[in-house]
């Protein structure tokens, strides 16, 4: 370790899942602790991942995020873009700018960017990766793609990182129904600075920043979400088809039933005004009977935090519904009309990952949960498309004996470099970690604080562990970690649906679909004619209600 579709063959998780209402702010920080205050606390390095919290945005590659946090000769060792000569090539059926014949990596021009969302599916990412499009796929929604899914002939056929451009162009087509501009697919060669993203940046420069973490999967967001806490994803790769894959058919045993083996303690919680829990969904078959108990707000997170009593292990997600803080690529592209976006998930995630920080820096209970003895983990869960020049590695596959999976991927090899911060009093500021880190180094780090037992599966059997990393003698006093301050995030309060007026074809669709997927969790579902007279506010609510009765927790408190 170094220091230093058409519309409706494009519903997808970003689309059918995202049907709450808009984000709410934030919890407000108290002051930092003085350091008399902080001294109640016992300083214990072997104490140090006694609490551990995750929080994990979506969809952003390293180099989309990180990749300028810092300059050549700046630390020791830093894989990033600046000073590097990076670009795509375009192909030649663009039908505009096919003549510049390549695109090269800038600055995102704007915080909402790449607009529309990039395919982040597991035939996608062949491209991205391999720059292998068969003709057959080419402006094709998923639904419409055909086997083997832009495959490659792995491992002789090695990652190239150069179809970014070729994918964007091709899903764009399919998602707008024409070609994009120069401009348009440009953007997604581009990444942002650490003045656009000043939060995450303060925090990557003032603790630890992973260079090659990488997540699970080369494909998209419960596959690699489900990695995370299992290591494994039962053989699927898709969110879906089938709508039943992960809440019914993903068996495996979680990170969540070995701690509590351990009689230790753990919660998801998600921002308002979040619905339901995307891990409670994924891993449904074994946490169901534990909705309504482990699964609440970040306001009750912050509230925890405050007040010294966080579990042992604390998952947070942001809201990954309508008007998303996510940091997940704009998706109300994907079905034409219906407002899915805030002005910029990118400083609405900023803005919750300061109150998260702040909670756990002024933490100083004397006998609970305090900055001393938490550790908060910055995760993404995967990189949803957006560029990154850094190949994925090979991977063991979970159980060497079972048959390929869906798409007949053998899960061989990682998905991209995502970004990762550690965030310790215990950890030394400007620290880059150039080691291989993956998403089941998460599994194998509470496996040997806790003394878990034997790995999951093969593949966090090789992860690493994060705890060497926390190597000072003395920890950092709170005053002596980075202040960080968000910037200012729009207000978003526009309906998913026209409250007041009739529902329409499209909305109908998005309402039997959501009823349909929560009867498969249990919900007590409605029968609700096809023809039957709802209105945008009606049915927001239909669903919402059936949301909160799978997860009471997620109610928001009056």
């Amino acid at each position: 370790m170094k220091n230093a579709e058409s519309r409706m063959d494009r519903i997808t998780r970003r689309t059918l899942t995202k049907i709450a209402g808009a984000t709410a702010a934030s919890a407000a920080i108290p002051d930092i602790v003085t350091a008399q205050e902080a001294a109640k606390a016992t300083a214990d390095r072997q104490k140090a991942l006694d609490h551990v919290v995750v929080v994990m945005f979506e969809n952003r590659s390293f180099d989309n995020l990180l990749g300028r946090l810092y300059g050549p000769g700046e630390v020791k060792s830093f894989e990033g873009v600046i000073g590097q000569d990076l670009k795509n090539p375009i192909p030649a059926w663009a039908e505009h700018g096919a003549d510049r014949k390549f695109v090269a990596y800038g600055v995102a021009p704007n915080m909402n960017t790449p607009h529309p969302d990039p395919g982040e599916e597991y035939p996608h990412l062949n491209t991205d990766l391999f720059g292998i499009l068969n003709p057959k796929n080419r402006f094709k929604p998923l639904a419409r793609m055909v086997a083997p899914y832009n495959t490659p002939d792995y491992p002789r056929q090695q990652p190239t990182m150069d179809g970014f451009v070729a994918d964007y162009i091709s899903s764009f087509t399919a998602e707008m129904r024409r070609q994009p501009t120069y401009e348009e697919y440009a953007q997604i060669m581009t990444g942002y600075t650490p003045e656009q993203m000043p939060v995450t940046s303060a925090l990557g420069r003032g603790f630890a920043t992973f260079d090659h973490w990488f997540c699970e999967v080369p494909s998209q967001t419960f596959t690699n979400r489900s990695f995370f806490h299992a290591a494994t994803s039962s053989g699927y790769v898709i969110n879906y088809p089938p709508a039943d894959a992960f809440p019914v058919h993903n068996t495996a045993e979680t990170l969540f039933e070995r701690l509590e083996a351990k009689g230790l303690t753990w919660r998801v919680y998600c921002d308002s005004p979040s619905p339901a829990s995307f891990t409670g969904i994924i891993h449904a078959s074994r946490l169901r009977n534990r909705f309504a108990t482990n699964f609440s707000t970040v306001a009750d997170f912050l509230d925890d935090a405050k007040k010294g009593r966080l579990p042992n292990y604390s998952f947070i997600e942001p809201n990954m519904w309508h008007g998303h803080n996510d940091m997940h690529p704009p998706v109300s592209a994907l079905v034409h009309g219906l407002p899915f976006d805030e002005p910029s998930s990118l400083l609405g995630g900023e803005a919750l990952l300061a109150s998260i920080y702040d909670a756990v820096r002024t933490s100083s209970s004397s006998n609970g949960s305090n900055y001393l003895n938490t550790f908060l983990l910055v995760a993404f869960d995967e990189a949803g498309g957006t560029y990154d020049h850094v190949p994925p590695p090979p991977a063991p596959p979970p159980n060497p004996t079972t048959p390929a999976g869906q798409m007949g991927f053998t899960f061989n090899r990682s998905g991209q470099r995502v970004p990762a911060i550690a965030i310790s009093a215990w950890i030394p500021q400007r620290t880059v970690i150039n080691d291989e880190y993956r998403h089941t180094s998460l599994i194998r780090t509470m496996r040997e604080r806790w003394s878990l037992g034997a790995p999951f599966t093969a593949r966090d059997a090789v992860a690493r562990d994060i705890g060497p990393i926390l190597s000072l003698d003395q920890p950092r006093q709170p005053e002596q970690w980075p202040d960080v301050v968000a910037q200012p995030v729009p207000r978003f309060d526009v309906a998913l649906l026209p409250p007041n007026r009739p529902l329409s074809v499209l909305g109908k669709g998005i309402l039997h679909a959501v009823l349909e997927f929560e009867k498969h969790l249990g919900a007590h579902v409605p029968t609700i004619p096809p023809d039957a007279a709802l209105t945008g506010a009606q049915a927001v609510n239909i669903m919402r209600d059936n949301a909160f009765q799978l997860f009471p927790g997620l109610r928001t408190k009056t």
